[in-house]
């Protein structure tokens, strides 16, 4: 399984050392001379529609995605043709996200919680506008898991009758009657075999160590299939079109996951791809001609495509720049739909069709027509050692009126997780920041994916410490770059990135001159005791990764911002959903009242309506607006004298 603290806590693999090797500080490359840069409102940031999701409709003529266009996320159509959208729900509270089409008919599959408190329920919209909740109930969360490979059934987990597991249940999909068909006492569902006899079964034993049971639905039996010695992560991925082999993601005794098959019938297992990076995925199309892979190169997903039968790679026109995700391809296997996200151009969707001689056609335009591209910035990855030598990974924005002779303010900035990464790709907060003046190091401290099994475990019941460390070796670096103003260096992060802004103002008070904090963890202790009930079948490998509050109550207070928040003297903002399951309202109320008793300038804004996230396209131009003020004040206004040096 992928580190499981990174979905629980984020907003989102030769030896790592061998692997980049300590060096200088990798400088940004040179660019030409600055040009004029026009500057864009929030309103005008926020005017770009953010995209995900997609399916073929039966007939292979529409496609299913879900869309902020309106403000909120809802479900929209699109013709694959080319035309304008069509909205399937038209939500004004709730945001609402595509499922999938049923395969023989025009019903749809929709997804939405209350208010961001996740809560998902699973959601049928027919042909005539009728809505139907599948999993009704209060205080339930359920997911889909996936069509049978006849169309005639689908199958849905819910935590209904114990709100700490997902069971798996089987629907017609005519009548929509269910059938228990797996119990569970404490692991995560994974992929389910297109017949529907096989259920692939995770279980975190650690924060770097889980893995994959198999389960039979004919005889109720549950084996552990990857027994092995030490630390390890198997995740798996998918069955293959006659459920013959499962395919999964294995570390053991690499840097890096790799690609493994296991075949149902004899048990026999063989390697079946690897790569230089960690693989992300593999999946295959319907009827299994075309298997599609996912690499995590250096920030950003590369994808492979193979015909199955013959192993051989799929020659495919050129693409646009920019990540490739999100790959589907239709139930003819004639047509395949994906997501290109650039530094500069935000997720649009295209098709390509497979096997023919045409170009690649797209079917959206995200980017607000207000703003000009070249008034954007491309991101780059620098590395710079940090205090141990340790090559920290970045990806690195500039602004382009940042000159030696009129230095930037800059920002570190921490993403979630702990696992998490900073990726390549268009951030839309970020391009603002930078679009008004702001150098921005999205930092990949000790403990981030993607760059190896010993980098990734290399905070482990270090936090507070060495990760925080990084980040203060991160203000060195900006603040040794030419165009940068050494005084004027602030730190921002969201989640866990949201605790390390809190921690470097509590533990390294002199380092940055303003932190703003997104639903960051103040106290661990109070976190950890209020997980929800629904992740304890990960509780150990959380504990493990941070600490147990019933074990290390007094560690963990040492490593919570909230106990030493009277060293905490540098401005502050904090923004909160009210909703949060993952990071409660209180842990951002208490931070902000202990440190307004310093008299410390702590501005604090609350969504009422969001959860673990800004999902609403009001409330990110409020919040985020609010926080290019608090940076223009407190960090780009900042006399030279309130800032402290870099360590």
């Amino acid at each position: 399984m992928k580190k499981q603290t990174a979905v629980i806590l984020g907003l989102l693999a030769v030896a790592w050392q061998g692997a980049f090797a300590a060096a200088p500080a990798a400088k940004p490359a040179a660019k030409s001379a600055a040009r004029p840069s026009h500057q864009y409102t929030i309103e005008q940031f926020m005017a770009t529609t953010t995209l995900r999701d997609a399916s073929f409709s039966p007939g292979e003529d529409r496609v299913l995605f879900s869309s902020n266009e309106s403000g909120i996320f809802n479900a929209f159509t699109l013709p694959v043709a080319g035309g304008a959208s069509q909205p399937v729900t038209q939500s004004a509270t709730d945001s609402t996200y595509a499922v999938a089409y049923f395969p023989k008919d025009e019903r749809v599959l929709f997804t939405h919680d209350q208010g961001g408190n996740e809560n998902n329920h699973l959601y049928v919209k027919g042909p005539d506008g009728t809505e139907r909740d599948l999993t009704p109930g209060d205080k339930l969360k359920a997911a889909f898991q996936g069509f049978a490979r006849d169309g005639a059934s689908f199958f849905v987990s819910t935590n209904e009758r114990d709100p700490r597991y997902f069971d798996l249940y089987r629907y017609d999909a005519a009548s929509y009657e269910r059938s228990l068909i797996f119990s569970n006492d404490g692991y995560d569902i994974g992929p389910i075999s297109g017949d529907g006899r096989w259920i692939a079964l995770g279980k975190a034993e650690g924060t770097a160590n889980a893995d994959i049971y198999l389960h039979d639905t004919r005889d109720k039996s549950t084996t552990l299939i990857t027994k092995h010695e030490g630390s390890a992560q198997y995740q798996a991925e998918s069955f293959d079109a006659d459920a013959g082999w499962l395919y999964y993601l294995s570390n053991d005794g690499t840097e890096f996951s790799r690609v493994m098959r296991r075949s149902l019938s004899t048990g026999a297992v063989e390697e079946v791809e690897r790569a230089d990076w960690d693989v992300q995925f593999t999946r295959f199309s319907h009827n299994g001609k075309y298997r599609v892979t996912g690499v995590n190169e250096d920030g950003r997903t590369v994808i492979r495509m193979y015909e199955h039968a013959t192993g051989k790679p799929v020659s495919l026109p050129r693409l646009p720049d920019g990540e490739i995700a999100s790959v589907v391809i239709s139930p003819s296997e004639t047509k395949m739909l994906f997501y290109v996200n650039g530094d500069r151009s935000p997720s649009n969707m295209y098709l390509l069709t497979l096997g023919a001689d045409t170009a690649v056609k797209r079917l959206t335009s995200s980017l607000s027509p207000e703003i000009d591209p070249d008034d954007l910035v491309e991101a780059e990855v620098v590395r710079f050692p940090s205090f141990d030598k340790t090559p920290i990974p970045n990806i690195f924005y500039k602004p382009q009126q940042a000159t030696a002779q009129s230095k930037a303010p800059a920002i570190v900035w921490v993403h979630g997780g702990p696992g998490g990464q900073t990726r390549r790709g268009y951030n839309a907060l970020i391009q603002y920041l930078v679009n008004h003046g702001y150098v921005v190091l999205g930092i990949n401290n000790r403990g981030s994916s993607g760059y190896g099994r010993s980098f990734f475990m290399a905070d482990d019941r270090k936090h507070g410490r060495e990760p925080l460390w990084d980040c203060v070796e991160a203000k060195t670096y900006l603040a040794s770059l030419p165009y940068v103003d050494s005084q004027r260096i602030g730190i921002v992060g969201g989640s866990y990135g949201g605790y390390m802004v809190l921690a470097a103002m509590a533990y390294k008070p002199d380092v940055f001159t303003a932190g703003v904090d997104l639903f960051g963890v103040a106290n661990w202790v109070r976190t950890l005791e209020s997980i929800p009930p629904y992740w304890e079948p990960i509780r150990k490998a959380l504990y493990e990764e941070i600490g147990d509050p019933a074990k290390e109550k007094e560690m963990l207070r040492d490593i919570s911002p909230l106990f030493a928040a009277d060293k905490i003297r540098k401005p502050l903002m904090v923004l909160q959903g009210a909703n949060d399951p993952r990071v409660i309202k209180p842990e951002s109320d208490d931070i902000v009242a202990a440190v307004r008793k310093n008299g410390v300038p702590v501005d604090y804004i609350v969504f009422g309506d969001e959860g673990h996230g800004f999902t609403k396209k009001k409330n990110q131009i409020e919040g985020y607006g609010a926080m290019l003020k608090f940076l223009d004040t407190h960090l780009k206004g900042a006399p030279a004298a309130a800032a402290g040096g870099a360590r």
